[in-house]
């Protein structure tokens, strides 16, 4: 049997089996608030084949995605503590911790620091938790709301998140939609998320066009009276092909710039930046930022910076 026809047969037999699941609902497994302090990066991948499909027919996925990745926008916000809680009740079957965050993670351990809870026919499993932050141990009992550690970016993780793949019988479930067909709305959550295909991680405004890595890291630097240019920029999860990022930035004598590009393939994180040389005026900046998708607006953020 071919990886293919593997992966088709596993995914058929999930939605089937899903559809007499355990009567109790999931609860949302993180300390967040969906669309501000976290957002879904990726969920379970429905396509039997080679390609992408989400439960909302979209492709906020990847070939073979298991579970649903629900993420932060920097390490900063991981620094600062995001509480991992139990979905549901049962017994913890396996604990793993001790593997350091954004770093190089055993063979073997994609899912770096996690959690196996077990109750019946229903596992979950919580993987990338922040190392040391595991709170419970196997065998204990949990129950639904529970703490089990902090988001973090052990194992196979690009970004800081939590994964979270849930099981019936053995077979992947996706707890967004148990029908065979996309766009069907009958999932298992208790308090059903709304669907994003795609939207703005987080936005900012600097004197020069900052390092990828001090964005993820949530470190990069507002604009100072020595800088000898502005720019506003973008980070955008989703992204597909034909998308539009526009920028607009305002400042204390009017406008500075108005701009806009086109991302030209899919992307998981997309960064992007429009900026203008020029003298750097003490005032207020006002910094508005759209994403724009088959001409319609799929998100939009707003930024105010003071330079004294």
């Amino acid at each position: 049997m071919t990886p293919r026809q593997i992966k088709a047969l596993a995914q058929a037999g999930a939605f089937f089996l899903a559809l007499p699941a355990a009567a109790e609902g999931l609860a949302w497994p993180v300390d967040c608030t969906l669309g501000q302090t976290c957002f879904i990066q990726h969920h379970v991948d429905r396509d039997p084949g080679p390609g992408v499909q989400d439960f909302g027919c979209g492709t906020l996925s990847y070939d073979g995605h298991d579970g649903t990745d629900i993420a932060l926008a920097t390490r900063a916000d991981m620094a600062r503590g995001v509480a991992v809680l139990a979905a549901s009740p049962g017994v913890v079957v396996g604990v793993r911790d001790g593997i350091p965050d954004a770093a190089a993670f055993p063979e073997g351990q994609d899912c770096g620091n996690g959690v196996l809870i077990r109750d019946g026919a229903r596992e979950v499993q919580y993987c990338h938790l922040r190392r040391g932050s595991v709170a419970v141990k196997a065998g204990d009992a949990i129950s639904t709301g529970m703490q089990l550690g902090l988001i973090g970016q052990s194992g196979n993780a690009d970004f800081p998140h939590l994964h979270m793949t849930l099981r019936e019988g053995g077979q992947t479930v996706d707890p967004f939609s148990t029908a065979q067909t996309c766009g069907a709305a009958e999932g298992l959550w208790q308090d059903p998320p709304p669907y994003h295909p795609g939207g703005l991680v987080q936005i900012g405004i600097s004197g020069a066009i900052p390092d990828y890595d001090l964005v993820k890291a949530g470190k990069a630097a507002p604009p100072d009276r020595a800088a000898i240019a502005l720019v506003l920029w973008a980070e955008v999860f989703g992204a597909r092909p034909g998308d539009v990022i526009r920028f607009d930035l305002q400042g204390p004598d009017g406008d500075i710039f108005q701009g806009e590009t086109t991302l030209e393939r899919p992307q998981a994180r997309a960064f992007r930046a429009e900026g203008r040389k020029r003298q750097v005026l003490p005032g207020t900046y006002h910094g508005t930022v759209t994403l724009i998708r088959d001409g319609a607006r799929l998100d939009q953020r707003q930024v105010v910076t003071e330079v004294p």
